[in-house]
């Protein structure tokens, strides 16, 4: 996946396109892989890279969603659980199962959650990861042994699905790529192109070569998840805003607040949202939060009580408590909640996703989550055929296997997250001793990672190679910082960059790491 290349398939290209895609997102990149894997000519478009936004900030889990049954949306619940299968057979290197514990300190609680878990295990059927079952306090800290104690009655075991969400994201766009898409980065929408008000394509701009495309399309479709009322704007001024951004955030902590396998859930916090302590690369994630917001931005900032609320929740339930010293790296991600009728409360809204088609025939999906995106992707090419008068050709990715595809990648140790991919990797990395270099102390990524991202995985800067190829950026921040200067020198050699290219390279790395500092 080169992204010259793909410049030079798009500009040899002077047919229509059937769908133009904007936004590289879950949901963007899978309704490219929806569309081009039914045989479309599909292009996508986003303006910065792959998974910038929320798409690379999530809580890393690929579940029904314990929170929604509890909301009643067994709708959702019943779709989410079919979609967590379905992706964990497609793409088994990154999507895992991940054993959860609710901790129970009073004595209903044991039996309440263990029926409403079973009802989970039911809706699951043979889509399920695991049995539920009621567990006694020893085995609860046989398996949590740093649960807090006091008043500790035992606890309820389930399962749910883990993944790299980043990860995830590249093997999707080359999985598009593989099916036929053309996908770029760092190329902007800036207006439509329209016929008598009905758009028929888009005037994009190439950030990195300043050069503008007047591009035609059968139908445009909206995927830009927080930014999509944006969009909407764009095509008419006079629409009526459909996202209610809501802000989660996540803090990144040591090993030992939470060794072992096993992850806690806690099923009501203070602001009405479930949490977790997630084990994940070899560091513990907790999260998350629930603040509405009223301006959407590529990089939120933490609030301050945000994360006052994630240690003092997660002190209430793990015997050693964190602190904002102990804390590695915060990271914060917009959620592109949909607005209904009189809902105030964003933890209240659905997770349901939405189609809306504007009078100019511009789609726009909005709402989900990422354990759904590919029956989002589906419905929303459905929706895309009809709107352009296309012959209809059935999904074909209930069974599609994801790019690195692999069901043991677990022999590849750290480069499991790559799947098949590990083999070429490790060819590459044998090709120079320098290759097979760990580019810091605290990390066990190669120079030999750096130089596929770039080849292979379209990175453009030292944030995509540290953020997204890699999750230095999330795993700690301060570590990142200090291994920018030699990713920066790597990837010039690369991409053909000069000294002043690295040097603004790493220093605007090291503005955006200081955010994910506490």
């Amino acid at each position: 996946m080169d992204r010259n290349e793909m410049i030079e398939s798009l500009e040899k290209k002077d047919e229509i396109w059937d769908f133009i895609i904007i936004g590289g997102g879950a949901t963007g990149i899978g309704t490219a892989i929806e569309g081009a894997s039914r045989g479309y000519k599909v292009l996508l478009l986003e303006q910065n890279d792959f998974g910038k936004g929320t798409s690379s900030r999530s809580t890393k889990l690929i579940h029904g969603g314990v929170r929604y049954l509890q909301q009643g949306n067994i709708s959702l619940v019943l779709e989410a659980l079919k979609e967590r299968g379905i992706l964990g057979r497609n793409a088994p290197h990154l999507v895992k199962n991940l054993p959860f514990i609710v901790p129970s300190y009073d004595w209903w609680e044991g039996p309440f959650y263990g029926i409403g878990l079973k009802l989970y295990d039911l809706l699951a059927g043979k889509e399920g990861f695991g049995k539920s079952k009621i567990l006694s306090k020893e085995k609860t800290l046989e398996l949590i042994p740093t649960i807090e104690t006091e008043g500790l009655k035992g606890g309820v075991i389930y399962h749910d699905g883990q993944f790299d969400d980043s990860r995830l994201i590249i093997n999707m766009a080359r999985t598009a790529h593989e099916q036929g898409s053309i996908l770029l980065n760092y190329v902007q929408v800036t207006d439509f192109l329209k016929q008598n008000s009905w758009i028929r394509g888009v005037i994009a701009h190439d950030l990195e070569n300043d050069k503008e495309y007047h591009l035609d399309s059968h139908v445009v479709i909206n995927a830009t998840g927080v930014f999509s009322d944006q969009l909407r704007y764009l095509d008419d001024k006079t629409a009526k805003p459909m996202i209610a951004p809501s802000q989660g955030i996540h803090i990144v902590l040591d090993k030992s607040f939470l060794p072992g396998d096993t992850a806690i859930m806690i099923p009501q916090t203070d602001d009405g949202r479930v949490l977790f302590a997630i084990p994940w690369h070899d560091r513990v994630i907790v999260g998350t939060t629930d603040t509405p917001v009223d301006e959407v931005m590529l990089e939120p900032s933490p609030l301050k009580e945000e994360l006052d609320f994630l240690l003092s929740h997660a002190a209430r339930y793990l015997s050693k408590d964190p602190g904002k010293k102990d804390v590695l790296s915060v990271f914060a991600g917009l959620r592109p909640l949909v607005k209904q009728g009189d809902v105030k409360e964003t933890a209240e809204l659905s997770r349901d996703h939405t189609l809306h088609i504007s009078p100019s025939g511009l789609i726009t999906i909005a709402g989900g989550k990422w354990t759904t995106y590919r029956k989002m992707s589906e419905d929303t090419i459905d929706q895309a055929i009809v709107l352009a008068e296309l012959d209809e050709r059935p999904s074909a990715t209930k069974n599609l296997n994801i790019h690195g595809y692999h069901k043991n990648s677990d022999i590849f140790d750290q480069l499991s997250v790559y799947g098949s991919d590990a083999v070429e990797i490790k060819k590459l990395i044998d090709e120079k001793p320098d290759y097979a270099q760990t580019i810091h102390p605290g990390s066990d990524t190669t120079v030999g990672e750096i130089i596929w991202a770039v080849r292979h995985e379209m990175a453009r800067t030292v944030e995509d190679f540290l953020s997204r190829r890699t999750r230095n950026l999330l795993l700690d921040a301060k570590t990142s910082i200090e291994m920018a200067p030699i990713v920066a020198d790597w990837m010039a050699r690369e991409l053909r960059k000069d000294r002043k290219w690295q040097k603004s390279q790493v220093e605007s790395y090291q503005q955006l790491a200081d955010n994910y500092l506490p």
